[in-house]
């Protein structure tokens, strides 16, 4: 990335980065393509460098802003990106995130299932391993808590569940929505994630928790469990 680059292309190069900075703050960021977005980004730890082929091929190796910006930072260092580089890329995904979550903050998350799953899917849609999340709700399902329990499959039913019973005891939480994502980006419900569901439910119901629902994510958009009948 610190190549030499003629003086007359610095110029060019130095051209572009202001028409794009412009545009930017002009109008917005409605009318940028997806490589122009991260041709941005890039331009803020790569100085005097075209950054144009670069945003095109990131985006074509990942398939897509999404994956790209939820890519962990080993990975993205495989693509030789420098530390400052990936810490510009997080701080975006972190941006639209926080974004997004602040539309489910301080409001009953059963009102907001539209900014919820929207929030879920731009979190996990796009990740490359498998991740259970669970949000811990109160009497109100008002959120108390949206945490990650474990990364990869459910095949441990049993374990997991006394895990999720656990934490909603230690929270006060009287109710609870689990939600996980495909890699393979069908969020379609396997076998294992339906038992584990049932499981949940039974457990809950003993303790006085309520399991609304079980979403399951993927790139090719998500599914409820509860919806489909499942729980």
């Amino acid at each position: 990335m610190n190549e030499h680059v003629p003086t007359s292309r610095n110029s060019k190069v130095g051209g572009h980065r202001g028409r794009l900075r412009d545009r930017l703050l002009s109008a917005g960021a409605g009318g940028f393509h997806d490589y122009e977005l991260v041709e941005y980004l890039l331009t803020l730890t790569i100085p005097r460098v075209d950054t144009k082929p670069l945003a095109k091929r990131l985006l074509g190796d990942f398939g897509g802003i999404g994956p790209l910006l939820q890519a962990n930072a080993d990975v993205l260092r495989r693509e030789g990106l420098s530390d400052a580089t990936i810490a510009a890329l997080k701080i975006a995904e972190a941006a639209a995130l926080r974004m997004l979550e602040t539309r489910i903050e301080g409001q009953p998350v059963l009102s907001s299932w539209d900014a919820l799953n929207d929030y879920l899917h731009a979190q996990m849609a796009h990740r490359r391993t498998e991740e259970v999340r669970v949000l811990f709700l109160n009497a109100k399902n008002m959120l108390l808590a949206n945490e990650a329990l474990w990364q990869g499959s459910v095949d441990e039913a049993s374990v997991h569940v006394r895990e999720v019973i656990a934490r909603a005891i230690a929270l006060g939480a009287t109710a609870l929505i689990i939600v996980h994502n495909h890699p393979s980006g069908d969020p379609t419900p396997s076998t294992q994630d339906i038992r584990l569901t049932r499981d949940l439910v039974d457990a809950g119901r003993h303790m006085k928790i309520t399991v609304h629902d079980h979403v399951v994510v993927g790139t090719q958009g998500r599914t409820s469990m509860r919806a489909m009948g499942l729980m």
